[in-house]
């Protein structure tokens, strides 16, 4: 099996080694400079009339944009460090025309001598006129467009469009020159070879599936993998902790851009930030061996740490009511130790987090074993569980109450064979579900309302579950006793559900019991 850690120092890698640090960091130390210009930005707006707003509105969400473009580039870069001599003379056009265009900001703001309605006249009309038919709006999305442009090119994205680079890269370069900006070393095109990204995508999206694919594999056919749609759906509700944690990543960390570089091919799957991104962590594959690991990284005073490890070297369970806890194995000390504490606003998304860690640890090829514990979200009780026939496949469905929210969830996972117990879908109850939420079709067969499953499987098709005109998600009992016991649960009291709570086990072998 392929290192995650490839030893091979060719002068490319080793030129990516030794300007990786302050490459990456100038990325985090200007998406800073921008967070705060758009904080002044945003008190002179509250401060001038209302009509002037508008523009100003579009500056300061560029500048969000460029930020989170800035940081998003760096993290990225810091997996696919191999990459960086390709984009490194491309930063080098950006980064110093960016850095002048956001000091210039903050000199205009910050001068006295005119009121602030006339410092924002100013401003927009001086900054537009350096370069005639950008507007400063115009330039900033100028700028993100060359950013995200980049963040391909780093990626070797089918995507990347070398022309478009090349047009908006000139165009800086005469901004460059009509602000007294020294040219940039000429960028070494002989590194950009669009068919080596094309070929990484082939290699990517064509394969077979494994023998042990199933209900549950993972489809190398398919352009996507799940977990980067788990992020994107939007919340079908929001139960909100009424207190939150501090986050922290305990390491073993190494200071941002001194990481041994990754192998070539891997895929970036999902990025959670947290404490207004002073922690972030990235989920990625090793695509050759579809292992699937974590980053993490920890902004220190003006320093950011980061942190790699194996999703098979982790173990997760949740600390407290909003808190999840990550911990790794020392082999050096032979015990556990921390190495994260991710502090979530609401219970949905800690549970997507939880489901989505946990699925890729069952499914790595590394993970050698899992404690049945891991399988349980603590704080969560279980009301019910049976078996149904889900999209033509044997699962057990559970419904979860959390003691912490009270939020309700349904929860399928896998029913038998090497994944057993693997989540294959959760969904939210809706808070106070009326009758009409749940219609009784047949003696094994219930239809649910206003149902969003967030699918953790390839092959998993929610669609094949969807009836009627209104699309109502089918449930199919495998006995017609647990769909009547389903929809009494439903129908009684809160206070007679929790009653009659299945024990809560958290043994793997009850959770998914044949005579459950």
């Amino acid at each position: 099996m392929e290192p995650i850690l490839r030893r091979t120092r060719t002068p490319a890698r080793l030129a990516a080694l030794q300007l990786s640090p302050q490459l990456l960091n100038g990325c985090f130390h200007e998406a800073d400079r921008a967070d705060l210009v758009g904080f002044h930005l945003q008190g002179l707006r509250n401060a001038l009339p209302e009509k002037l707003h508008s523009h100003l509105n579009g500056i300061i969400g560029e500048i969000q944009n460029t930020s989170r473009l800035l940081r998003d580039l760096a993290e990225q870069a810091q997996i696919n460090v191999a990459q960086l001599p390709t984009i490194f003379d491309y930063l080098n056009v950006i980064l110093p025309c960016l850095c002048k265009t956001l000091m210039d900001i903050m000199s205009y703001y910050e001068d006295k001598s005119m009121d602030k309605e006339h410092r924002w006249r100013t401003m927009y009309h001086k900054m537009t006129n350096e370069l005639p038919g950008t507007t400063l709006p115009a330039r900033f999305i100028m700028y993100n467009q060359f950013l995200g442009l980049l963040e391909d090119l780093l990626r070797r994205s089918p995507n990347f469009d070398l022309n478009a680079m090349e047009s908006l890269r000139i165009r800086i370069l005469q901004l460059r020159e009509a602000r007294n900006i020294p040219p940039p070393d000429p960028i070494r095109t002989d590194l950009i070879r669009r068919d080596e990204a094309l070929e990484f995508w082939n290699r990517e999206t064509v394969g077979n599936p494994g023998p042990d694919s199933g209900a549950c594999g993972i489809d190398m056919g398919q352009n996507s993998h799940w977990a980067e749609a788990i992020f994107t759906q939007p919340l079908t509700s929001r139960r909100e902790f009424k207190s939150q944690g501090r986050s922290d990543a305990f390491g073993h960390l190494q200071m941002l851009g001194h990481l041994p570089p990754l192998s070539r091919d891997v895929k970036i799957l999902v990025k959670r930030s947290f404490d207004s991104d002073r922690i972030s962590v990235i989920f990625f594959l090793q695509l050759r061996s579809q292992a699937p690991f974590l980053l993490i990284r920890s902004k220190v005073g003006s320093q950011n740490w980061v942190s790699i490890h194996g999703v098979h070297e982790l173990t997760i369970r949740r600390e407290s009511d909003s808190m999840l806890h990550l911990s790794r194995w020392s082999r050096n000390e032979q015990r556990v130790k921390p190495w994260a504490n991710l502090s979530f606003l609401t219970w949905e998304e800690m549970v997507l987090f939880f489901c989505t860690f946990l699925c890729l640890r069952v499914r790595s090829q590394l993970t050698l074993n899992i404690n049945p514990n891991e399988y349980h979200l603590r704080k969560e009780r279980r009301l019910f569980q049976a078996q149904i026939i889900d999209d033509g496949y044997p699962h057990v469905l559970m419904v979860f109450e959390d003691a912490v929210t009270g939020g309700c969830r349904l929860h399928a996972a896998v029913w038998e064979g090497k994944l057993r117990a693997c989540p294959v879908w959760t969904a939210f109850i809706p808070p106070n579900v009326s009758s009409s939420w749940l219609l009784r079709k047949t003696s094994r067969r219930i239809w649910l309302r206003d149902i969003q499953p967030y699918v953790f499987c390839e092959q998993y098709r929610p669609m094949n579950q969807r009836k009627g005109r209104s699309g109502a998600f089918e449930l199919a009992f495998a006995k017609s006793e647990a769909a009547t016991r389903f929809q009494e649960l439903f129908s009684s009291s809160p206070g007679a559900s929790s009653s009659s709570a299945v024990p809560d086990s958290t043994d793997i072998n009850d959770v998914v019991s044949p005579d459950a």
